[in-house]
Formats: C-alpha cells, sequence, structure tokens
C-alpha cells in the first residue's frame, strides 16, 4: 500500500512557490548590481565580506547529501556513521590556509583549471579537468535525486517533478544573478537551515528523548554506539579524506577564493566549516531515532523527511521541506555557477576562443548554466537505490587531486609528471578499493597512493617552478 503523504498537496505547492518566487525574485535583484562585466558576473567583483562569505561556504556545502545522506549513516552505521560524516567539515578547515595562499598568488584567478594548467601545463589539465567532469556530473545527480526524494517522500509528488522544480529555481536565479545572485540567496538559506534545524532537533528530541534511544540502542543495536568499530574508523577517514578531495580540487571553493577579501578569505573558510559541521550532527541523530524505534524505510535515504515528519506532525513536516529545499538550491546554485565558470573561463575561453570578449564570456557561462541544469535532469532521471553509491564512486577520483593541489601551491620543486601520475595511479587504486573491498574506503586509498607517488616523484626528479607565473591568470 502507498504510504501517505505527510503534508498536503496544497500546502507543499505554496511552500515550493513561496521559496521559488523568493530566490528567483532576490538573484534577479542581486544579478542587476555591479558593473556587469564577466568578472562581476562570475566572481561577484571579488569583494565579498567575512559573513556573506562565510554563509556561502555552509550554505554550499549544506547539500541534499548533508540532510538525507547523514540520516542513511546514523541509521545504518551508528554514532560512527553521524560522527563520520561530520568530519567532512575539515575538507574547508584544511583548505583555510590553501585558501589564503591562493589569494596571494592568483590574485586575478578565476578557476581552480587556472591553476593547474599555469602550474603542471595542459597535460595535467586535461586529467585534472576529467577527474571534474565526473565528480561534478556525479555531485549534480545527487542534489537533482535528493530534490525528487524530498518531495517524494513529504509530499507524495513525483520524484521527476520535484527534480524539474528544484533544478529548475536554481538555474533561472543563478542564470540572471550569477554569482552574486548565488551568495545573497546562500546568505538567506544558511540562516534558514541553521535556525530551523536546531527547531526540528530541539521538537523531536522533546518527543522522544536521548536517553530512551540509548537506551533501545544498547538492548537492540549495541554494536552502532561502539566508536571503535572498525568499519566506523574507515568510514570516518574516508569521508574527511573525501572532503578533502572535494573541496580541494572543485571550482565551487576556488571561486568563493577568488570571490572573497584576501583579508577574510581564511576566517571565513575555518568558520564556515565549523558551521557546517553541526549539521549532520543533528540530521544525522534522527537516524538514531529511527533505528532505536525499529522502523524500517523503502529506501535509507528517506530517513530524515519522513522521521522528522513522524515525530513533529505537519509543522515538522514542513520545516523540514524548507530545510532540505534551501540545502538543495543553495548547493545546485554553488554547482551551476562555478561549473559554468570552470566550462566558460577553461575551455570555452582558454582552449576554443581565446579572441573572445568579455560579453561572449559571460554569454558562455549563463549558457553553460542551462546547459548543465539539462543535462543534471537528464542523467538523473532514473532513479538510484542509494545517494551513498554515486557521492564514494566519486571520492576514488576526487581524493587524487589532494596532493597535487597541496604541493603545487607550496613546492616549488613539485613535479608535473608526478601529479598527472599521482591523480591518476590514485583514482586507479581508489576505484579498484571501491569495487573489490567497500566504496567507503576508495578515498583512503586514493589519497595514500597520491600522496606516495607525488612526493616520491618530485623528490625524485625535483623541477623549479617560478611562483610568478601564476599571477599570469586569467
Amino acid at each position: 500500500m502507498k504510504a501517505e503523504p505527510f503534508l498536503a498537496p496544497g500546502l507543499a505547492w505554496a511552500l515550493v512557490v513561496l521559496f521559488s518566487v523568493l530566490w528567483i525574485a532576490l538573484g534577479v535583484a542581486w544579478g542587476r548590481r555591479g558593473k556587469g562585466d564577466a568578472d562581476e558576473y562570475m566572481l561577484a567583483g571579488r569583494n565579498i565580506g567575512l559573513a556573506l562569505s562565510t554563509a556561502t561556504l555552509m550554505a554550499s556545502w549544506v547539500t541534499g547529501n548533508t540532510t538525507l545522506l547523514a540520516p542513511e549513516f546514523g541509521y545504518k552505521t551508528g554514532l560512527w556513521g553521524m560522527f563520520s560524516y561530520a568530519l567532512a567539515g575539515l575538507g574547508l578547515i584544511l583548505f583555510a590556509p590553501l585558501a589564503l595562499r591562493i589569494k596571494q598568488l592568483m590574485p586575478h584567478g578565476r578557476t581552480s583549471g587556472d591553476f593547474i594548467r599555469l602550474r603542471y601545463g595542459r597535460l595535467a589539465w586535461w586529467v585534472f579537468m576529467l577527474i571534474t567532469a565526473i565528480y561534478t556530473l556525479g555531485f549534480l545527480m545527487t542534489q537533482a535525486m535528493g530534490a525528487g526524494i524530498l518531495l517524494q517522500s513529504l509530499s507524495g509528488f513525483d520524484y521527476h517533478v520535484g527534480m524539474i522544480v528544484v533544478i529548475g529555481v536554481a538555474m533561472l536565479y543563478t542564470l540572471y544573478g550569477g554569482m552574486r545572485a548565488v551568495i545573497g540567496t546562500d546568505f538567506i538559506q544558511s540562516v534558514l537551515i541553521m535556525v530551523l534545524l536546531a527547531v526540528v532537533a530541539v521538537l523531536a528530541f522533546r518527543q522522544f528523548p536521548a536517553p530512551a534511544v540509548h537506551a533501545r540502542l544498547i538492548n537492540a543495536h549495541a554494536d552502532h554506539l561502539n566508536l571503535l568499530l572498525p568499519a566506523g574508523l574507515l568510514i570516518a577517514w574516508n569521508s574527511a579524506l573525501f572532503s578533502m578531495g572535494e573541496v580541494f580540487h572543485n571550482n565551487i571553493w576556488w571561486s568563493r577564493v577568488f570571490a572573497s577579501r584576501r583579508s577574510v578569505v581564511m576566517a571565513s573558510f575555518v568558520l564556515g566549516g565549523l558551521a557546517w559541521m553541526s549539521v549532520p550532527i543533528v540530521t544525522g541523530s534522527i537516524g538514531l531515532v529511527a533505528l532505536a524505534r525499529g522502523l524500517e524505510f523503502p529506501q535509507v535515504n528517506m530517513v530524515f523527511p519522513v522521521m522528522a515528519a513522524d515525530l513533529l506532525g505537519v509543522g515538522g513536516a514542513a520545516l523540514v521541506f524548507v530545510v532540505v529545499f534551501a540545502s538543495l538550491t543553495s548547493t545546485l546554485d554553488s554547482l551551476l555557477a562555478s561549473t559554468a565558470d570552470l566550462v566558460a573561463e577553461d575551455i570555452y575561453f582558454r582552449l576554443l576562443r581565446p579572441q573572445a570578449s568579455d560579453a561572449q564570456l559571460k554569454q558562455a557561462a549563463r549558457v553553460t548554466v542551462v546547459g548543465l541544469a539539462v543535462v543534471t535532469l537528464l542523467l538523473s532521471w532514473p532513479r538510484l537505490d542509494s545517494l551513498a553509491s554515486v557521492l564514494f564512486f566519486t571520492g576514488a577520483l576526487v581524493a587524487s587531486t589532494v596532493w597535487p593541489v597541496a604541493c603545487g601551491l607550496y613546492w616549488p620543486h613539485a613535479n608535473r609528471n608526478a601529479a598527472i601520475v599521482a591523480m591518476v595511479s590514485g583514482s586507479v587504486f581508489g576505484l579498484s578499493a571501491y569495487v573489490l573491498i567497500a566504496p567507503y574506503c576508495a578515498a583512503v586509498f586514493s589519497t595514500a597512493v597520491s600522496a606516495l607517488v607525488m612526493v616520491v616523484g618530485s623528490v625524485r626528479w625535483p623541477e623549479r617552478f617560478q611562483w610568478s607565473l601564476l599571477k599570469e591568470a586569467p
């Protein structure tokens, strides 16, 4: 028998329309500010302050995965599942000194691809861009699937309707407002997420207190409370290293570096990471509540929305609806904007049309936003069983970029051939571990192999790089 939705269709549509109109109106209004050139559209004038920079980092990192996958981890693997997901915040925190270094070395840079191309050459750039393309499509797919799952589990909407609505809204205000619209809406979305999550958590644990949850887990699932569980420790390491790979390589975070003031860039990454870490702990704890109650779900990635709605009724369902809607749009807009910048700058301008004007570069970025939204819908149309399967697969690839990026920023002797081999071999070993051992250890193997190759290759065949070459970007 089909379960009844927790939200009446009328209320669900009212929330969708309200926040969709709000995001689009704000995006269009903010997009009219500034000089209107490509730099303004892509990087918001490079003058973002501490509050906006911190908020957009936190909101961009609070994804559909954070609100849907963290409870899945808590439900399936217990405390370590919840804490290990929170360790993904280390990616932002550990990137903070690198962000300042990037700002110093590349004051006029636009993308992560600029750095790889200038630092390691065109072949390394091709490898890096391939990894980025696979990861970005996988990330976009998880957000699109999360959108469909949200609306379906809470309101009974068709899975595909949810995808179309959320992707369409994020695409529209990103298309018209660019990075300034993304950062502005992210600020509001981050406030909504933090406040409403606090409300949901407080109300939920008032109805089902933590001591009762702990007592039931001790009796029925004691292993889920074991912090020395080997699988849990491995998942924790994998999450931390995976997040480092995601942040170190992805243009979402590099674009925030270039868009922020130099004086605030390091502090904003530290504060954004710390603020973010509270979110998967709150949402993951709901998974423990579900486990303690002995509930089963048709898909484990429905744990948070279904549990919150069940515990808190219509009001809880509405709160969760807004939280996840905000988290999905705040990540999708960042993905669309930063990936469009990467394609427009690195492929259209640098590779295909180096003579393109500023207006043509801006138009290329806008066209790419629409194209990415359409491709994401097509790839996400068939519904997959678990968001984790898509996420862990990409972790094997992005983790291989951590050491080439870090070494390239600080070590003038880092070898370009070592960087290429490190990314390729790390990806191969990570994917092999994903298939042959377990999905949640892929990033560990990828990072370890990549580090070994990068360090040994650069020590054995050192090169001398002139930092001044990085100032050529864009």
